[in-house]
């Protein structure tokens, strides 16, 4: 199905979907500072061979959804995870199975907080927890920290020097036990740069507030949460995604050996069976 754009409360949000729209839904939730096309087409595909409408869309201010001016957001972290009920809502599905990635499985987490009905399961990659209490856990790595301060900062009128940063960022992400895919994530960082409205609009991400703060506790989610971490991952240690599935009740964690953050694609092979497995024996609520 090709990508379209919807309206819903007067928000336009770029959608697409994959598969048979008679299986279980499947809403794919990306993390902030990037579009959709971060849930690669390939692990869309192969979801939904394996039986699921799978669902992405861009965030505000990245692809081809609402953009607002450069430092100036009109939208909160609170408006976000209402966007997850608009995507339903565009697709007159009352409940989805999500997944959801970096800051996108904070999202997950709060929509399953706030909205307990819309969601038959979780699936929390690369995340931590997205309401505050817990034990301590450790920061980003140094040498991610070091990256994050350094001043080899891009020159965001410049659309190839903001590539060349993208992927270097993108290789400190990859935690540097593995070969690093560097065309592959060449490829994509010049996808999303090229086919954003304004591709600098997506650093309003950087300063988001995070609207109404969370006084429900992780304990308080009952759907079945599959948490899955790389344990290279040098934004959230291993440790963020240990203490996320013990404190989710009956929460299942799937260690992805040397995996940095996010999904690369020589781990599709596990993860989309994990997924696939998790979401199996759910009835859709669509």
């Amino acid at each position: 199905m090709a990508e379209r754009v919807v309206e819903v409360d007067g928000v336009r949000l770029c959608v697409e979907a994959f598969g048979d729209r008679a299986d279980p839904p499947l809403l794919l939730v990306m993390g902030l500072g990037a579009s959709m096309l971060w849930w690669e087409e390939g692990f869309c595909r192969m979801l939904a061979e394996g039986g699921r409408f799978v669902i992405r869309y861009d965030h505000r201010d990245t692809g081809r959804s609402v953009t607002y001016p450069p430092g100036r957001p009109g939208y909160t972290g609170a408006d976000l995870v209402g966007d997850a009920a608009r995507v339903l809502d565009a697709h007159e599905i009352a409940a989805a199975h999500v997944v959801g990635i970096s800051a996108g499985g904070a999202l997950a987490q709060s929509f399953a907080l706030d909205h307990p009905a819309r969601v038959l399961s979780l699936v929390l990659i690369s995340t931590s927890r997205a309401v505050p209490g817990g034990p301590d856990l450790p920061a980003p790595t140094a040498e991610f920290t070091r990256f994050v301060a350094s001043t080899a900062e891009a020159d965001w009128s410049d659309a190839d020097s903001v590539v060349d940063h993208q992927v270097a960022y993108a290789r400190v992400l990859a935690g540097g036990r593995r070969p690093f895919d560097e065309t592959a994530a060449r490829g994509l960082v010049r996808g999303d740069v090229e086919r954003a409205h304004d591709f600098t609009a997506v650093r309003n991400h950087d300063t988001l507030a995070d609207g109404e703060p969370m006084r429900v506790p992780l304990s308080s989610i009952t759907v079945p949460t599959l948490v899955i971490h790389g344990t290279a991952d040098p934004l959230f240690p291993f440790r963020h995604g240990e203490a996320l599935a013990a404190e989710i009740p009956r929460a299942g964690l799937l260690a992805l050996e040397d995996a940095g953050h996010g999904i690369e694609r020589a781990d599709w092979p596990t993860v989309v069976p994990a997924i696939l497995e998790h979401t199996a024996t759910r009835e859709s609520a669509g």
